[in-house]
């Protein structure tokens, strides 16, 4: 299960260390509006349901502490051979084509222990930013 604040679950991005601290400077400063994940490798593994469309989600740093609240506007499951491009491009990481995307994320997913194929199930998670650092949600009801 995957850790919770605030009744909220997390959105740790990346590995902890410059991979996280790289897309979590995406997300806050509004080009990151989109992550993927693997329904088998990471989702059933950790007994977690998917996100839906208004959910929100702590965004978190190498050491758990809250960053940021990001709300899930849209969800979908789709093969990893038809993500689109319009996908990718909202993963705002800088990939140049569906190539250099599927690539990346091959040797991304490969390096953590989930190589992926074109039919492994990729769960696209689109979101838009609600609130972010000092000045955002610390304490009290982070679902408002």
């Amino acid at each position: 299960m995957w850790p919770r604040i605030g009744g909220l679950r997390t959105l740790a991005l990346g590995t902890p260390g410059e991979l996280r601290t790289t897309l979590n400077t995406l997300v806050l400063s509004g080009v990151k509006t989109a992550t993927a994940g693997l329904l088998t490798d990471e989702y059933a593994a950790e007994n977690e349901e998917l996100e839906h469309v208004g959910e929100r989600l702590v965004l978190v740093d190498d050491d758990d502490k809250l960053i940021g609240v990001v709300e899930v506007t849209g969800v979908e499951v789709v093969r990893f051979a038809d993500v689109s491009w319009d996908f990718a491009r909202a993963e705002g990481e800088g990939d140049r084509s569906i190539e250099e995307w599927r690539e990346g994320h091959r040797r991304y997913w490969a390096r953590v222990g989930f190589p992926v194929d074109d039919d492994s199930q990729v769960v696209c998670i689109r979101f838009r930013l609600v609130s972010a650092g000092d000045g955002g949600i610390s304490t009290g009801d982070l679902g408002t």
